[in-house]
């Protein structure tokens, strides 16, 4: 399940969050997002209790894409303890995305 976070809703949803987060910036207008949202909300399926998917538009929420320094998008920000543990920028298949989820959440269970 993808949650779509605001300003109001990202305090609860990211940052006292037990479970790690990860966080893709996107636009209505960009290509490569689009192609990622159906990538992106597959994985949260198979994640479902070990890491938490939302969505951040950057239409919508430019403060908080801009307090992240997103450049580029789509960006994916893996967020474990209010900190950021790994970006990803530009489109990934669903393997490749797998691939870096996976060795994030070792390197976060790691600690």
């Amino acid at each position: 399940m993808v949650i779509h976070v605001t300003e109001q809703t990202f305090d609860k949803e990211v940052l006292q969050s037990k479970t790690p987060v990860i966080i893709d910036f996107w636009a209505s207008w960009c290509g490569p997002c689009q192609m990622m949202g159906p990538v992106f909300e597959d994985l949260s399926k198979e994640y479902t209790g070990k890491l938490k998917f939302v969505k951040i538009s950057t239409e919508e929420q430019p403060e908080l894409a801009g307090s992240f320094n997103i450049k580029g998008i789509p960006s994916l920000s893996i967020i474990h303890s209010k900190e950021e543990v790994n970006r990803l920028v530009g489109f990934m298949s669903k393997d490749e995305l797998r691939k870096k989820i996976d060795a994030t959440l070792v390197k976060i269970n790691a600690k």
